[in-house]
């Protein structure tokens, strides 16, 4: 995936300006797709000579006017080509397990406060997203309303780092379980 199909999902969803769309990789889509406010201006710009992205200006008082971007009919046309492209699976590149395999030849339980800082961090990313799955979709719907594509795949892809986060913590028990288990300096 290049960043273009990121910013594009995002302008979908809601237009803004290049700040307000790198707000939102901070926030959100960072998570899965990383990008500097650097990388977003440039390609932002990019995707403006490209046509596949509509400015506008907008005034401001106190400050320059912004550029507000959306979506033009030749981005939404590239993002449906590449949403109907096959992509391959990712491989796992994860320097943690390399560690982990390679302790075997050192003292695995010098890994422990590495693995623990780790798992801190999964369980600080997991109550982030619980609490913005609370926030943004609640625990129950209060009256049925006409499903929204938008916000149930919005839903889906957040369950699926609450899943990732899960899972990432379990391993890491584990992890810790067994460097304890093999103790300091076999």
């Amino acid at each position: 995936m290049a960043l273009e199909h990121a910013i594009l999902v995002s302008l979908l969803e809601k237009p803004g300006s290049g700040y307000e769309l790198a707000r939102r990789f901070e926030r959100s889509i960072g998570y899965f797709w990383t990008a500097t406010h650097q990388q977003i201006y440039r390609v932002l710009k990019r995707m403006e000579a490209d046509g596949w992205v509509d400015v506008r200006g907008v005034p401001q008082r106190t400050r320059p006017d912004k550029k507000e971007y959306s979506v033009a009919a030749a981005g939404r046309e590239a993002l449906s080509r590449w949403l109907h492209d096959p992509i391959e699976p990712e491989s796992v590149r994860h320097d943690l397990a390399v560690k982990i395999r390679g302790a075997a030849f050192d003292d695995p339980a010098a890994l422990v406060r590495e693995v623990e800082r780790h798992q801190r961090m999964h369980r600080d990313r997991l109550a982030h997203y619980l609490a913005g799955e609370e926030r943004d979709f609640g625990t129950a719907p209060d009256a049925p309303t006409p499903p929204d594509p938008g916000r149930e795949l919005q839903h889906a892809v957040l369950r699926g780092g609450i899943a990732y986060e899960r899972m990432m913590i379990d391993w890491l028990d584990d992890v810790l379980a067994t460097l304890h288990r093999l103790g300091p300096g076999r």
